[in-house]
């Protein structure tokens, strides 16, 4: 099996990782990764913060655990005060979408698996983040959108939190009927 299927086959989703923060040459790489993303007409219609300041990614997941907490139907895992959205991974990068577009959101999701399969072919771990929405739904959002996004007139995309994996896990089953061959 050639690289790139097996990262697609053997990636998984971590939420667990060691205290190792990435070198500036994985960091490199992994940026590289993302603007290399493909694009519609190649607009790049993205921003990308790669947060890797500890306060910072504290002081974010306090404000993330706040505001998943009042979200209605909140399950008890997200209001539990502990609740940690990045999984302590030493890097969370936030992708913004910054150019209107009908395929701007594909865009972003393109990036982000981007960096999924390259931190995988490193040996590192990843777990793409939805939960971040809403705290860019809420009394925070001006204050992460002027750190993450400054001087551009963005909205948050999705998030990828990436590290050292310090555990890892089985494939999930894969459903029936997921392809229809004409």
């Amino acid at each position: 099996m050639n690289e790139v299927l097996s990262a697609i086959k053997f990636r998984r989703s971590i939420r667990a990782y060691t205290n190792e923060r990435l070198t500036q040459e994985e960091l490199n790489i992994l940026k590289t990764a993302a603007v290399e993303s493909p694009s519609a007409r190649n607009l790049q219609p993205y921003h990308f913060a790669f947060v890797t300041d500890k306060q910072v990614l504290s002081e974010f997941t306090r404000d993330c655990q706040a505001a998943l907490a009042r979200r209605e139907g909140a399950g008890e895992r997200v209001k539990d005060p502990s609740y940690d959205v990045r999984y302590g991974a030493p890097l969370v990068v936030f992708i913004f979408a910054t150019i209107p577009g009908n395929f701007t959101l594909v865009d972003c999701g393109i990036a982000c698996e981007n960096l999924a399969l390259a931190a995988h072919s490193m040996g590192l771990g990843s777990v793409i983040l939805g939960m971040p929405r809403d705290v860019f739904h809420s009394e925070f959002a001006e204050k992460w959108y002027d750190k993450l996004c400054p001087g551009q007139k963005g909205e948050f995309a999705i998030a990828i939190a990436i590290g050292h994996p310090a555990a890892t896990k089985d494939a999930h089953p894969v459903r029936e009927g997921l392809i229809t061959e004409i």
